[in-house]
């Protein structure tokens, strides 16, 4: 596993489109990921709900913060992409 990640760093080192090449395709698949995490707490979220009216008020918060969690990883996985693209 080393040798390969010495192999890819030597790759991007003399091919700087590389590097961006792979930025770019992780800033899209956190993309990816942060939609398909927020679909899911969503959907557990609205099934909860419906087991238990009752609980609506805690179970949106703990949903709004579950979300916001999500999406700041996904920003900052983006933006550090992102910084690849730009100063590679």
């Amino acid at each position: 596993m080393l040798s390969f990640i010495l192999v890819m760093l030597q790759e991007v080192v003399s091919n700087p489109a590389m590097a961006q090449m792979g930025a770019a395709l992780g800033a899209g698949l956190a993309a990816i990921g942060a939609g398909i995490g927020i679909g899911q707490i969503g959907n557990k979220a609205m099934e909860a709900i419906a087991r238990q009216p009752e609980a609506l008020g805690d179970i949106r918060t703990n949903m709004i913060l579950a979300s916001a969690l999500v999406e700041g990883a996904a920003f900052f996985a983006m933006i550090v992409c992102l910084l690849i693209v730009f100063l590679a």
